[in-house]
Parts: structure tokens; sequence; C-alpha cells
């Protein structure tokens, strides 16, 4: 699920040649199963280094107004987050809200860097932060109820998920996260309240197809051979895929089968689709099944 955040300013550089020239490739068969996915991880094109070095030269030339240079700060913030280059920009995004306090994109993308640290106080401040000032910021009510989620307050988590699912119904993630958040505390409700909601979402999306495989209404293999359908790139193809692991090694996970889990997750993380949320929690469920593999190993 694709939660980026691009400036006009951006948008002018880069145009339409944004798109990543990597792709991944499945052989035939159920790929999870058989254990036969090769992946060709997503690269950043030369566009997004020229991009960058525009900006660089921007920001250390030219005389710009506090709001002018928190913007471009923000706008390269966001570009070393899409390539996987965390810390440069977590210090982007600091430095823009030096600039410009109230930049509540900024926030949103602190708090997530707090997530996937661990640091859950802070995370919730932040995305506390970001509702203040933008109360109808709806990725807010996602990326902090994630928080709340791997901080194991489930009632909170579930709250915001909830909110976050009512303002677009009609969006198969948003059903699908409000069932990962419940499944735990109530799985029976949540696998009817999943049906549910099922009925709302358009029939031929790629997101209503990962419904339908929570639902038992799609295979594995099924799952897979429709991620190659209605492609508007090759990158489209790999992000797919980042999508497909996480969710059967989430499955995979509720099933008990936690090295098909990790080693999924392990192919999530491959993709480099940085800039997803399943890549960016990737790693914290991966840590999670080695520790459960390792007390399944001792017990």
């Amino acid at each position: 699920m694709e939660f980026k955040l691009r400036t006009s300013v951006i948008a002018a550089m880069m145009a339409s040649t944004m798109l990543l020239t990597g792709c991944a490739a499945t052989q035939s068969g159920t790929p999870a199963a058989q254990g036969q996915i090769q992946i060709e991880p997503v690269m950043p094109d030369y566009q997004q280094e020229v991009t960058l070095a525009k900006l660089n030269e921007i920001l250390a030339t030219m005389e710009l107004t506090d709001e002018q240079r928190a913007r471009f700060h923000y706008d390269r913030g966001v570009i070393y987050d899409s390539v996987g280059l965390r810390l440069l920009g977590r210090i982007d995004f600091h430095n823009a809200i030096k600039l410009q306090p109230n930049l509540a994109d900024a926030y949103n993308f602190i708090g997530i860097y707090y997530t996937q640290e661990g640091e859950f106080e802070s995370a919730y401040e932040s995305f506390d932060g970001v509702l203040e000032l933008a109360p109808e910021y709806d990725y807010a009510y996602l990326n902090r109820g994630i928080a709340l989620f791997y901080g194991e307050r489930y009632e909170l988590a579930k709250q915001d998920l909830q909110t976050f699912y009512d303002r677009q119904p009609s969006d198969g993630y948003r059903a699908l996260w409000l069932y990962l958040i419940s499944v735990g505390m109530e799985q029976e409700q949540a696998t009817a309240t999943l049906s549910e909601n099922r009925k709302q979402l358009p029939p031929t999306s790629w997101s209503t197809v990962l419904v339908d495989f929570y639902l038992g209404n799609v295979t594995e293999e099924q799952l897979f051979e429709a991620a190659k359908f209605n492609l508007s790139s090759a990158k489209e193809y790999a992000e797919r895929l980042c999508e497909a692991y996480f969710y059967i090694a989430k499955q995979a996970d509720s099933q008990g089968d936690y090295q098909k889990a990790a080693n999924l997750y392990r192919l999530v993380l491959a993709t480099n689709i940085y800039d997803f949320v399943e890549h960016r929690y990737a790693r914290i469920e991966l840590a999670r099944m080695k520790s459960l593999i390792g007390q399944a190993e001792q017990g």
C-alpha cells in the first residue's frame, strides 16, 4: 500500500520519469509454497539522483524563506525515504519542522520512523501532532493505529483503524488493515466484518483480491497470478509482490507457520519498495518471527 506524499516541486522535476525500472518475477506454481521466487530488487533510477542533486544545489546556494527551505528539506526527505536512506530522510524532516513547525507531513514520517525503531510513545506523540495540525489527515490514523498495535494497545489501535476505514470504505487496504488489527482480539467477528466490508469494494481491484485471499476465496497461486494483470509499469508488479508476500506472511504467522512467514518477510524486504507500509513494518515482523522460532526450538 503506497503512502507517498509529493509536492508540486518534486512532481515538476521528476514528472513521469519517477517510474523505477526494476521488476520481480515468479516461476510457475505456488511461489510461496515451492520457494521458487526470484527477486530483482527495485533500484533508484537516474532521474531520482538528478533530482536529489538539484535539491542539494537549491538548498546550498539559493536564498530561500524559512517556509521555502522547509519545503525543500521535506521534498528531499521524501526522496531519501523512498530509496531507503532513512537517516538522511529523518534529518531532513527534523530540519523541515524546525523551520516550519506546523508541517504535518514531516511529523507523519517521523512518527513512522519512531514506530520502526520501537519508540512507541514518541510515535504516538508525533501522530497526535499530525492530527492536531491536520484533523483530516487520514493516514495518521493508520500509522498511529499500527504504532498502537505494535505497542500492544490493541483496543486503541482498533479505534484508529476503524476511523481510517470509515473515511473510505471502498478502499480494500483499509478493510484489510482493520481486519489485521482486529483479528487477534476477536477472530470470528473480524472475519465477519471483513466479509461484510468486502461488499463495498470494487470487484476488479488488486486490493480486493488481497481481501478475497483472507476470506478464502483466492488461493496463494491465484493471488500471484492476479498480481500480473492490468499493470501500468514494471515497478507496479514489484509493488504488488511486496504486498502479496507481506499479507501471505501475516496469514502464515496466524497459522503458526513462523518459518514460512519469516521467509516471506525477507522477500518483502528484498523488493526494495521502501515507502510501502508493508515494507516499512516487515522488519519488525521478521524480528518477531525469529523470536518465535527461537522459542519453539528451545521448547
